[in-house]
């Protein structure tokens, strides 16, 4: 069985602490790969300022290569809008496949908020990414109440394989403070610098078209 850590986002943006944090879950967890789900759309974030599906997954290419990173537009070729429905699916697609979502303890805090998130929890187990000024938060969520009962340490985790759910375990490492939001505030025109062409996906094969946008979730 293969390992595959999922971190989702908008990779608006995709920067080096994207990368920094798939590597640390990869030797925390043992895992084989990541493979970063570049979102269509996030309806908990503003479509004002989101570059076009196909810049954002080239920019997510660029900071994964030559590392054990995948970066793909899957959903889009799922046809799933929340990430319940695409976290199924990618189970009954990939058999062979035991996955294991990532996702920062920014998105832990807000979790409960998510379509079915308790689905999620059951459909395969998760790694937290600890981040700086967020950790308080996502221990004293409504999400991380129910989630508690079945945390277990990294080392534990590992040594379980990735297909037990609902797990959570929580990854620590030294802090780093790169964002989507800092790196577009400081450049605000960085999409428009990358080819606006189509590309093809890494995962399934197909072709990513240009300026393609959609919503998610």
């Amino acid at each position: 069985m293969t390992r595959v850590g999922l971190l989702g986002g908008s990779f608006n943006p995709a920067h080096g602490g994207h990368r920094r944090i798939s590597l640390a879950a990869l030797e925390a967890l043992g895992l084989d790969e990541v493979w970063w789900l570049v979102s269509p759309g996030n309806p908990l974030k503003a479509r004002a300022g989101m570059a076009p599906l196909a810049k954002r997954l080239r920019s997510a290419r660029a900071q994964a290569r030559r590392a054990p990173i995948r970066a793909t537009a899957l959903e889009c070729e799922l046809g799933t809008r929340y990430t319940a429905d695409t976290l199924r699916a990618l189970a009954r697609r990939y058999p062979r496949h035991r996955f294991v979502w990532l996702m920062g303890s920014d998105n832990l805090a807000q979790f409960h908020r998510w379509r079915d998130w308790r689905t999620i929890a059951r459909t395969m187990p998760i790694a937290v990414i600890a981040r700086p000024g967020y950790d308080a938060r996502a221990i004293a969520s409504p999400a991380m109440a129910w989630l508690r009962r079945f945390r277990v340490p990294p080392a534990g985790f590992a040594q379980r394989g990735a297909g037990s759910a609902p797990a959570l375990t929580i990854v620590r490492f030294a802090p780093d403070h790169r964002s989507a939001t800092a790196i577009r505030r400081a450049d605000p025109e960085w999409a428009a610098r990358l080819p606006d062409l189509p590309l093809r996906d890494p995962v399934t094969r197909q072709i990513v078209p240009a300026g393609e946008q959609a919503g998610r979730r």
